[in-house]
Formats: structure tokens, C-alpha cells, sequence
């Protein structure tokens, strides 16, 4: 039997006549060739909010200071919001790596405050695309309560709040988030379902495969690319890079 939209409603429409936003139909590169190969080869999506997590070690915090900078490097404007380090732990982690071009850094506990320093740096730069590091969304406040008391859904609400900013905006966002000690992400599954990409840094157990005791960066879910890609990555004292193997 054929489904007659008429009798449905005049709202509906073909997906042929929906009109993409300008901005949803072009790329931004990061400046790090194997994330911008990884979230479909020409770089991330504006709006696009991506959840890196991993165990300790793995290098996330590594890994996002060095897209920090290099998104400042190429003309764009990064804020870089943390709870898991101070700013100086910061500061001796970019000289440490050798970072040449920096990036606006915060240690604003509450994500509403984090926000609205966000959209003031998206207003005084115009013309510029707008990153936002989160680290991590376990450690922020969604100041729903006073005194900044969290509870199991705080981290939800922080993805949710940067999510729905990042749509209003088409600023791009990297959230950090913890993992527990046998490496499951620590969270409640509905901010996987959140969130447009899930990228996963860990270390390759299994014994028969070609990897196995390498460092992985696995994108497990991409609204706005392939998922399922992998690569091997080689971490040192001047940051992280693709490993040929």
C-alpha cells in the first residue's frame, strides 16, 4: 500500500527539497593529518562534537593540546577548558611538546561560564571557526545545583549543553571523557547517543592481531563520516603521531 503524504500534512517534504546550511556543506582541518583523515578525510564538520576517550596514558590530553594549537595555527580560534590539570600543569605540558602557536586556555568548573566565554571569543573573531575543548565532562558542573554539587547525570548535561550550543553555532567541539580501569567508558550510554562522533584511544590486547601492543585511535561512531577507522599511533615526548606499521 503507497503512503499518501497529502493526507499526512502540508509540512512534509521530499528530502530532495530540503535545503543543507552553507556551513554543514564544508570541512575545517585541524591541522593533524590523521584526525582530519579520520573524521572523513577533509576534516571536521562545523557543529560537529566529537567524545574522545581513553584509558589513562592513552594520550588524550596530549592529543588535544596538540589540536589546540594547531587550529590556531591554521587561522582558527581553539578554547581550551580544563578540570583534570591547573593551567601551569598546562603551560609545562605545551613546552614540554614543543607547541609554537597556543590556544585561549580556562579552568572554569561550571560548562554554562565555559559557554559564554566561548560565544564572547566566537564575537570578537569573526569570520573565524570556533573549537572547544572540554576536559573533562566528568569534572565539569552543569550549575544546575548550588555550591556545584554534581551527581551521575551532571556529565550528560554538560555534553547536552555543548551539544546543543555547537548546533546553534557551528562552533566544534572536542569533549574528554574518563574511563574506567578496565577501560569501559565512564558515563551514562545516552551521551554516546548525544554526541555526533566517538573516538576510542587504547591499547591493542589482542595477541592474534597484527596490532597487538600498539596505541589505537578508533572512531567507533561518526554522524558525519565513516566510522570504524583505525590507526596506529606512536606516542613520544614531542606529542603524538600515525604510526606506519
Amino acid at each position: 500500500m503507497r503512503l499518501n503524504l497529502d493526507s499526512i500534512g502540508k509540512n512534509y517534504k521530499n528530502v530532495m527539497e530540503i535545503d543543507v546550511p552553507e556551513q554543514l556543506n564544508r570541512s575545517v582541518r585541524t591541522g593533524v593529518s590523521f584526525v582530519d583523515d579520520a573524521f572523513g578525510g577533509d576534516g571536521i564538520t562545523p557543529s560537529q562534537v566529537v567524545l574522545l576517550t581513553g584509558m589513562g596514558g592513552m594520550g588524550k590530553t596530549t592529543l588535544a593540546l596538540m589540536l589546540a594549537d594547531a587550529v590556531t595555527a591554521a587561522g582558527h580560534v581553539a578554547l581550551y577548558n580544563t578540570r583534570e590539570e591547573s593551567l601551569f600543569q598546562v603551560r609545562k605540558v605545551v613546552t614540554r611538546l614543543g607547541l609554537k602557536h597556543g590556544f585561549v586556555p580556562g579552568d572554569e568548573p561550571c560548562i554554562d561560564k565555559v559557554l559564554e566565554r566561548a560565544e564572547e571569543l566566537r564575537a570578537k573573531n569573526p569570520g573565524k571557526d570556533l573549537f572547544l575543548f572540554v576536559d573533562s565532562i566528568q569534572s565539569h558542573d552543569d550549575g544546575r545545583y548550588e555550591n556545584g554539587y554534581t551527581n551521575t547525570a551532571t556529565p550528560l548535561n554538560v555534553t547536552q549543553l555543548v551539544t546543543d550550543y555547537c548546533k546553534q553555532t557551528y562552533a566544534m567541539a572536542f569533549l574528554l571523557g574518563q574511563v574506567t580501569k578496565w577501560g569501559e567508558f565512564e558515563g551514562k550510554n545516552k551521551i554516546r547517543h548525544v554526541v555526533d562522533t566517538h573516538v576510542v584511544m587504547k591499547l591493542d590486547e589482542d595477541k592474534r592481531s597484527p596490532t597487538s601492543g600498539e596505541r589505537l585511535f578508533v572512531v567507533t561512531k561518526n554522524r558525519f563520516g565513516p566510522a570504524g577507522r583505525e590507526y596506529v599511533l606512536s606516542v613520544g615526548k614531542t606529542g603524538i603521531r600515525e604510526k606506519v606499521v
